[in-house]
């Protein structure tokens, strides 16, 4: 039997631990290559069981091996994890640091099942037009659901209606948001996600960026592209057609079902996701977003209007600023305000990959000015 085979990057985070569980129920699927950021101790017990050609650990300063697997140290190892005869590469990883694994991926012509937002919201336009020798499917749930709606296409939508849960401030007042901790923005009501993606659904960034996601992905203009708030987190997306009629895609709120999706496809197949009891679930509620209290929605939605190498440096700002409020160093509210400054004192500059990696470096050194200074401040 002839079994797809996979790339998984960013194989130790929490979606990449769910994609090598698909991997491991199914049984026509193969591992051929993994790649971890700092987590070598799981690396090296999936490596044992998967026995992929080549792995990768970015944070190492040398190669070694386990077994027969041969492993890269640096982030040059995700270009070889690429480049293995993968049939699908499942991009997990987080950050910026996943765009130029994607580009080159895509350029192969490889089929990319994308789970890294950083890659569409810096570098969208680079990627789309990679993906004319490839193929991206999205991993998103949001954006799985908008795919999954328009019946395994991209187009022939009349309106793209993105759903947000809320997070765990949707009900706070203004007032309150200053005085929130960590702990507090990473009690997601519904999802279990990692650190910097829970705390972007508390500020509303994440929707930000899944609207430039869906931008790219599906070619839609800003005015085609509409986000609800959805507390129950069942309807994952809906799409509107020309006749007024939408399409919802529904399941409990879990990363089972997309990521199961995005390795199976074009089948679906049994997923241990339970089905929907509707009479259970009684109701389901839609809200407007509040643009006031989450004001870093705005900033995201207006990097892209301002377009080039802009989402590029409010994706940097973001990821340094989050960071610093996860260390206790600025408040809730400080996040949008160090993502605002650097986004205004960003230069313009033609988009290429070189220009985003110059624009994340620099986007990086002012955010982590302005976090030092407001910590200094307000210590």
């Amino acid at each position: 039997m002839n079994k797809k085979k996979i790339a998984v990057l960013g194989s130790t985070g929490s979606v990449g631990r769910q994609a090598l569980e698909v991997i491991r129920k199914e049984k026509d699927m193969c591992v051929t290559a993994l790649t971890a950021n700092t987590n070598r101790a799981l690396l090296e017990r999936q490596i044992t069981e998967f026995s992929p050609k080549v792995a990768c650990l970015a944070s190492a300063g040398e190669d070694f091996d386990v077994g027969a697997t041969h492993v890269y140290g640096g982030a040059d190892g995700l270009i070889r994890a690429v480049e293995t005869d993968a049939d699908v590469v499942f991009v997990a990883v987080t950050g910026f640091c996943g765009l130029r694994a994607v580009l080159h991926a895509l350029e192969l012509g490889k089929r990319v099942a994308l789970a890294n937002k950083e890659a569409l919201v810096a570098g969208g336009a680079l990627v789309t037009k990679a993906a004319e020798n490839g193929e991206i499917i999205p991993v998103d749930s949001e954006h799985s659901a908008l795919w999954q709606a328009l019946g395994f296409c991209k187009k022939g939508y009349k309106r793209l209606i993105l759903t947000a849960s809320g997070g765990p401030f949707l009900h706070a007042e203004m007032c309150e948001m200053r005085h929130f901790l960590a702990k507090d923005a990473l009690r997601h009501p519904n999802w279990n996600m990692g650190e910097k993606i829970t705390v972007d659904c508390a500020t509303m960034l994440n929707k930000g960026f899944e609207v430039i996601e869906a931008h790219h992905l599906f070619g839609a203009p800003l005015s085609k592209i509409d986000v609800v708030v959805h507390p129950q987190s069942i309807i994952h997306s809906m799409v509107e057609f020309e006749d007024n009629s939408v399409m919802a895609e529904m399941s409990y709120p879990s990363m089972e079902q997309p990521v199961r999706l995005a390795l199976t496809y074009p089948e679906r197949r049994p997923s241990a996701l339970p089905p929907l009891d509707f009479a259970a679930l009684g109701r389901l509620e839609f809200l407007p977003l509040d643009r006031a209290k989450f004001p870093c929605f705005d900033i995201a939605v207006g990097s892209l209007r301002l377009g080039d190498n802009y989402p590029c440096a409010m994706n940097a700002a973001s990821e340094v600023a989050v960071r610093a409020f996860l260390d206790g160093k600025i408040a809730f509210t400080d996040i949008a305000e160090v993502i605002s400054d650097v986004v205004g004192k960003t230069e313009r500059l033609p988009l290429s990959l070189a220009s985003l990696e110059h624009t994340d470096e620099r986007a990086r050194v002012l955010a982590t000015a302005i976090t030092d200074k407001i910590s200094r401040t307000t210590v």
